[in-house]
């Protein structure tokens, strides 16, 4: 599934409101921490700053980019190759990632998408609120909590057949996330030249070709290693 860049981003439909509210539902669950004490008591988890959720969103709608982290853990030895090779070549081959494909523009702080409408959809049905912590001293942060009915949805959401999808793509996501803080992930991200030499306000370009080819690289070193195995 090769892409140009913003041009086809442009030409793609863009996701509803209700699709980036699945989404973000869905990060609530699988991303989180707990919640501690002085959080809302209707709440079960929570993500902390705005600058994780939007790099984890970043993840989530981006395939590619999550499919060159993946390998970057593989080629680390922090993964197995076995089990996550097969893995990162469907994010990259199979149609199913690539219909849930949807680039995010760029901004001063890296991939950035509005949330308030589609946080708003989920704070009407009861499923998860916003915090604020800070005051007039130190800056206002935003928090995000999922409750309970929210984790609750989020268990119906696994059995179905469309959005299911979702609730299995946010394990990688939260695998190759770990317990990074929002600037750290960000970081991470601005490694990849296409995503740091995206223009302000422009889709960021994808890294399809290359994690292509460093993981054809990847197989044909893993083959080698057999057949030199094999041989000895």
């Amino acid at each position: 599934m090769p892409r140009s860049g913003d041009a086809d981003a442009m030409a793609r439909p863009s996701p509803s409101v209700m699709q980036h509210a699945v989404r973000l539902l869905v990060l609530l669950d699988g991303c989180s921490e707990p919640t501690a004490q002085g959080d809302p008591d209707s709440c079960v988890a929570v993500i902390r700053a705005e600058m994780r959720l939007q790099a984890l969103d970043f993840w989530l709608r981006n395939p590619d980019y999550l499919a060159g982290e993946l390998l970057e853990k593989v080629q680390a030895g922090d993964l197995s190759a076995d089990t996550y090779i097969p893995l990162i070549e469907a994010l990259l081959e199979s149609p199913e990632p690539d219909l849930h494909w949807y680039p995010m523009p760029r901004w001063h702080h890296g991939a950035y998408e509005a949330i308030d409408d589609a946080f708003s959809i989920l704070s009407a049905y009861g499923l998860a609120l916003v915090g604020r912590k800070g005051g007039i001293r130190k800056t206002a942060r935003s928090q995000f909590f999922l409750t309970e009915a929210g984790r609750e949805a989020v268990d119906k959401l696994r059995t179905d057949k469309v959005l299911s999808w979702y609730t299995k793509q946010v394990k990688l996501v939260a695998l190759v996330a770990g317990s990074d803080l929002g600037s750290r992930l960000k970081q991470r991200q601005y490694k990849q030249a296409e995503y740091a030499h995206t223009k302000l306000g422009t889709y960021i370009a994808p890294i399809h070709a290359g994690v292509r080819e460093r993981l054809n690289a990847e197989k044909d070193a893993a083959g080698r290693s057999n057949n030199a195995e094999g041989a000895s």
